[in-house]
């Protein structure tokens, strides 16, 4: 896919301060029983980051990073980016400092001592209502004492915020390498993929993944559903689900689903038999077993793909030349539940077909497989993967001049 937003290839940051948006939004683990500082569970989208960051350090700019963290109403020390700014430092082998606020006097003083090559990370800015609220005002004092402003947080570019829209319109703006590669991947999906093209769609609720299947449904030639939304649509082709989590109110849409799939003669994959337990926690793990969809007693809930659905998963992996991967196809929080997804994950390892994934448990799934590094793209955005994929506008991205 072709790229025409200006990126930081196209500026000479030498001696420039530059703000760069990050998604530093990373899952904290708890502190030890003795007490101490959270740490961080998960530094992916740290990671994701640092070619952008050592792009513009090692041209000679000074770099203040800035990101939210998590949902705070106001100042919450539990959501500080203190354990972030140390995992960043250990990655970077060096100190970041990490200011006290992201906006005003203390920012001032970092910008004021700061030279070329200097990195700082700016507090929460989600500690600030106006953040959200896409502030004008509030903008332009994230913006002041910077030249430039470079967008690498592809996670929040669905969000009309102040740090990833507003400011935009205030300093000259240019992409990161991040939000580009990910532009580039998830764009050649829509655009020009390999075929045959295979989607894989799981998760809880087929609610929440309506419109990405509209979207995909006209591009792919097969649809794999997995997954709690996979029961609404087994509910539209008349099975039983038992106490399965399951969404009646949209059987008419799975089913005007189901038949564009099957009367445009491309592959509908639903599970055909499917793991059912007492309940979706691991107690229920005791009683588990393996039923035909034709066979779930009405006691029981669906919380995993069964062996003979893997088999046709791994029939149709196998035979792909692009493979998008959204949503778990279990209960994956719950080990014993998670089967299935796993087995997607090492099926896609070694396909050979270009492979993508995006979206919470299944890039979770894939690392902690230790299997990222195997797949062509794993995106660090949720729902601004599923937003580009159904063809929205992101507000972070258009707010960035073409070149």
């Amino acid at each position: 896919m072709r790229f025409d937003k200006r990126t930081v290839r196209d500026v000479d940051p030498r001696g420039k301060r530059v703000l760069v948006r990050v998604d530093f939004n990373v899952p904290l683990g708890k502190p030890g029983a003795a007490g101490g500082e959270a740490t961080v569970a998960d530094d992916t989208r740290i990671r994701a980051a640092l070619p952008t960051i050592r792009s513009l350090v090692e041209r000679g700019a000074a770099v203040g990073l800035v990101s939210h963290l998590g949902r705070p109403s106001g100042i919450d020390p539990r959501l500080s980016l203190a354990p972030v700014a140390k995992r960043l430092g250990e990655l970077l082998g060096r100190t970041v400092p990490l200011v006290a606020d992201s906006v005003g006097p203390a920012v001032e003083q970092a910008l004021r001592t700061m030279k070329p090559g200097d990195i700082v990370l700016l507090e929460n800015v989600r500690f600030h209502p106006e953040e959200e609220k896409n502030d004008p005002e509030f903008a332009r004092r994230l913006a002041s004492g910077f030249d430039l402003y470079v967008n690498d947080a592809f996670g929040t570019a669905h969000r009309a915020h102040a740090s990833t829209e507003g400011v935009a319109h205030v300093l000259p703006a240019y992409a990161g390498l991040l939000l580009e590669k990910e532009l580039v991947q998830l764009g050649g999906l829509l655009e020009e993929p390999k075929r045959p093209f295979l989607a894989i769609i799981g998760g809880a609720k087929v609610s929440t993944k309506m419109d990405v299947l509209r979207s995909l449904v006209p591009r792919v030639d097969a649809l794999a559903i997995g997954g709690g939304m996979a029961n609404t649509f087994l509910l539209a082709a008349g099975r039983s689900v038992g106490r399965s989590l399951a969404e009646p109110e949209k059987e008419t849409e799975a089913r005007l689903v189901t038949d564009e799939i099957v009367g445009n003669r491309k592959d509908l994959l639903l599970p055909v038999d499917v793991v059912a337990a007492a309940s979706v926690d691991g107690d229920g793990a005791r009683g588990a077993a393996v039923y035909d969809v034709d066979e779930v007693p009405d006691h029981l809930a669906i919380v995993d793909v069964g062996p003979r659905t893997i088999e046709r998963y791994a029939a149709a992996i196998g035979g792909a030349k692009t493979i998008f991967w959204n949503g778990p196809l279990g209960v994956f929080e719950v080990p014993a539940f998670a089967n299935g997804t796993r087995r997607v994950a090492e099926l896609l390892a070694t396909s050979g077909a270009v492979t993508v994934v995006g979206g919470g448990e299944s890039v979770q799934a894939v690392e902690e497989a230790g299997l990222a590094g195997k797949m062509t793209h794993v995106s660090t955005g949720g729902g601004a993967s599923l937003e580009l994929i159904e063809g929205k506008t992101l507000p972070g991205v258009a707010a960035i001049p073409d070149r």
